[in-house]
Formats: structure tokens, C-alpha cells, sequence
């Protein structure tokens, strides 16, 4: 079987032995459950939705966890105010009598586990400037070389677009179910398509939509003002068979907040919707 293999044998052609690509945790690691946030293009806020789900399950009782897949734009430890922090690399002895290397997750001031390639470059402004098999290497290494400690939910932060990274992310890792990230603009259906479109091809569940920068509110009067234009997410939602979780506004608060590594003190409820819908995977 190809390393490109969708994993799905209907009208292949190809004669090919059926196997799992699944990549195996560290043995130190226990993961329940992983979520995908994903998009069929960039800017739309991926990270962002990523980062307020993983805090709102958090506050919610749950241990929650970041792998940030995005190798070469990594954004999650801004946001976490994580600057300057380095990965942990040891060795711990297994129940064989064998001694396992490993790289350990950094923390946040709440206690959320995060992965990042932020967290083993020289400086966190040092470019990733690698070609697509590496990127997508190190990807798989963040899952199998790092202990994620009782982790009940790991969010995945993919990159923009349906090529290596989020192809490597469905086959190498167990994935329960994916977000799809859109935003207002008329283009909205060509990117969700392709994002739902992906998904299905990989047989993983489409947990459903997450509109960003939906509108702004009005601080005089309240009206919410669509910049963009009126949307049509519910009749895109509609068309898949799927459910819009979330709209999330275009603020001013929330931007600066992110932006100084404070958003586990963000009292927000965009993603409340979403964040249910994600607990229920335990249930």
C-alpha cells in the first residue's frame, strides 16, 4: 500500500495488501480521544478555534492537549504566551527493561498540554524551510515521540489545504472526528467541499462547521454587521448534512487578548456548542 493511499479501495485498481498506516503512541502516552480542526484554505482561523476549544474542554473538567501540526506556521504558543520554551528530551525505562527516548509536552499556566515546533528551533523566529515528507515526518513524530500524559481530548492544529500534513494527520493518527473552519466569504462552499470532501475519502466523521469572523457587533447599539456580507453557511451546513457549531465575531478584545498569550482567561462562549459536541465523543 502506497503512503498516499486514501485508504479507500472502491474503484482503486490497485492490488495492494490492506493495512493500517496508524502510527503507535509512546508507550508512556495515553490519548482517549482526537479532534482535527481543519480547512480547505488559509486565514480562517484555525488555531484560533483549535486554542478556544482545547480551553473551554479544559475548563470543563477535561485533560485536554495541542498537537500543532502546522510545522511551519506554528501559532499555538503565542497564544499560550509560551515564548522561549523548550521541549524536554529523556529517556524513560519501559516494562520490557528498556529504555525509550522521548520528547515531553509543555504546559500552559492551566495545565493544557501543547506540542509545537516552536518549542525546538534555536529561537522561535527561525525558519522551517522543509520539503513536505520531513514536515510530515516530524508530524508523526509529535504523536509518537512525545508522552502526552492522560490526555482526554488532543485537538490537532492542521495547516490550511488538503495536501501532506492533514493527509498524513487522518491515516497516522486515530482520528475521531474533524471541525471544518470557514469563514463569511461567497468562496466558503468551494473550501468546505474540499475540506468534506477529504474527510469522507479518509472515512473520518465531519463533527461539523465553525463560521470565524461571522460579523461584527456594534458597541453603541449591538447590531451585528456581517462585513463580508450575508452568509450562507446554514444552507452550506444544510447541503453537507452537516451542523454549524459556532460563529465567532471579528473582536477587538479577543484579538489583543490572543495576541499577548492570554487566552486561557478569555470568558467567551462562542465554541460552548462545539465543545459539547466534542465531550459527547466520551459519553
Amino acid at each position: 500500500m502506497s503512503e498516499n493511499c486514501g485508504g479507500n479501495c472502491s474503484g482503486c485498481g490497485q492490488n495492494c495488501e490492506k493495512r493500517s498506516l496508524k502510527e503507535s503512541l509512546h508507550e508512556g502516552s495515553s490519548v482517549k480521544k482526537v479532534i482535527a480542526v481543519v480547512s480547505g484554505k488559509g486565514g480562517v482561523g484555525k488555531s484560533l478555534v483549535t486554542n478556544l476549544l482545547a480551553c473551554k474542554v479544559h475548563r470543563d473538567g477535561f485533560k485536554t492537549a495541542i498537537l500543532d501540526a502546522d510545522i511551519t506556521g506554528p501559532s499555538v504558543p503565542t497564544a499560550f504566551g509560551l515564548h522561549g520554551e523548550k521541549a524536554e528530551a529523556g529517556a524513560m525505562t519501559m516494562k520490557d527493561g528498556k529504555a525509550q527516548e522521548y520528547l515531553k509536552s509543555v504546559k500552559t499556566s492551566t495545565g493544557i498540554q501543547i506540542m509545537s515546533m516552536n518549542f525546538l528551533l534555536p529561537e522561535e523566529n527561525t525558519p522551517v524551510i522543509w520539503r513536505g515528507p520531513v514536515i510530515s515526518g516530524a508530524v508523526k513524530q509529535f504523536w509518537t515521540d512525545v508522552v502526552w500524559e492522560d490526555v482526554d481530548f488532543m485537538f490537532v492544529d492542521c495547516p490550511p489545504g488538503t495536501g501532506d500534513v492533514p493527509l498524513t494527520v487522518f491515516q497516522a493518527l486515530p482520528v475521531d472526528g474533524i471541525i471544518v473552519v470557514a469563514s463569511p466569504q461567497q468562496l466558503v462552499r468551494v473550501i468546505v467541499e474540499k475540506a468534506v470532501n477529504m474527510a469522507n475519502m479518509m472515512n473520518v466523521p465531519i463533527l461539523g462547521l465553525v463560521e470565524n469572523m461571522s460579523y461584527v457587533e456594534c458597541p453603541d447599539c449591538g447590531k451585528q454587521i456581517r462585513i463580508f456580507g450575508e452568509n450562507n453557511i446554514e444552507g452550506i451546513a444544510r447541503d453537507f448534512g452537516l451542523k454549524v457549531l459556532a460563529r465567532i465575531p471579528i473582536e477587538q478584545k479577543m484579538s489583543v487578548t490572543v495576541d499577548n498569550g492570554e487566552i486561557e482567561t478569555l470568558d467567551v462562549n462562542y465554541v460552548d456548542e462545539a465543545a459539547s459536541v466534542v465531550e459527547n465523543l466520551l459519553k
